[in-house]
């Protein structure tokens, strides 16, 4: 009886997720019809025109379709491989330091920007990258440019900026997860490779990276399942129409087609297929890391 009151906690603990995720998740799947329909809000589901697969074939159509599919797996596989190269090379590093006071608050002060939303660091960005900002001034005040730079509406630094500033916010999270890594790591190959007379350097690199390369393939075949998002949030808070041929997504595509233009049928299908393609990434991933890294749900 007492197990069973237990179970009964841990479901109700339960609760509040599974509500959340049908909510956000389950119920609004029923939504996918609109992507076979020419879907008018004023006749709803049953009312609407059933089209079957044009609003498909209309996606093919479009040059500026296959322009955001670019953007989106450009900027994606970038945040993905300096998402987690930075973090492994923070940590290796952090991971060297013996004043443990000062490890925590570096490591500490590395996690702050992963709580802030892009909603407040985006304005943050946007107001030190403005012509009159303090980026600006700083590199006006140098010497290195007369002309104030245009960041964020010049296609040639919209997207680096906006992969180096996702890399900045996340790598203090990526790097707790290697530093767990390189803690699981015995210590006595450590003592056996100094008693041999090898220094931290060759440590590092027979000892640390081959103990962590099982975390770093994990992470690496669990980001092929995210590989078509490359960060809605930020882009949207950042991006503007000067800077579309670069970084325009698929997430702020679908936007401006269902709330801007109204195109419901065609913003659903193009929704509809990157859930789909997402669906068999995130399987793929799952089987190649339990396949590499024995790393299994269920």
């Amino acid at each position: 009886m007492r197990n069973r009151r237990r179970i009964i906690i841990y479901n109700l603990m339960l609760l509040p997720g599974i509500a959340f995720l049908i909510v956000f998740n389950v119920i609004p799947m029923f939504g996918s019809i609109m992507a076979f329909q020419k879907f008018i809000p004023a006749r709803g589901f049953f009312g609407s025109k059933w089209v079957g697969f044009e609003n498909f074939a209309y996606i093919f159509q479009v040059p500026t379709s296959w322009q955001v599919i670019r953007n989106t797996l450009v900027i994606s596989l970038w945040k993905i491989i300096l998402g987690l190269v930075v973090p492994l090379i923070f940590a290796l590093m952090l991971n060297e330091v013996r004043v443990s006071w000062y490890k925590r608050i570096v490591q500490t002060i590395v996690y702050i920007p992963n709580f802030m939303s892009w909603v407040i660091l985006g304005g943050i960005f946007v107001t030190l990258l403005t012509s009159d900002g303090i980026v600006n001034n700083v590199l006006k005040y140098l010497g290195i440019t007369e002309n104030p730079i245009m960041f964020l509406s010049s296609n040639t630094w919209a997207r680096p900026i906006f992969i180096a500033t996702d890399v900045w916010r996340g790598y203090g999270f990526g790097a707790i997860i290697f530093l767990a890594g390189l803690v699981g790591i015995d210590p006595a190959l450590y003592e056996a490779a100094s008693v041999e007379g090898a220094g931290r350097w060759k440590q590092l690199w027979h000892i640390s990276l081959p103990g962590i390369l099982p975390t770093c393939i994990l992470l690496g075949t669990l980001s092929l399942g995210n590989i078509l998002n490359a960060g809605f949030e930020q882009i949207f808070t950042m991006s503007n129409s000067l800077i579309y041929e670069t970084t325009d997504i698929i997430d702020t595509y679908v936007y401006r087609l269902g709330l801007v233009s109204m195109q419901f049928g065609i913003a659903s299908a193009v929704g509809l297929m990157k859930s789909l393609v997402s669906m068999v990434l995130i399987i793929t991933s799952y089987t190649l890391s339990a396949k590499f890294t024995d790393y299994r749900i269920f």
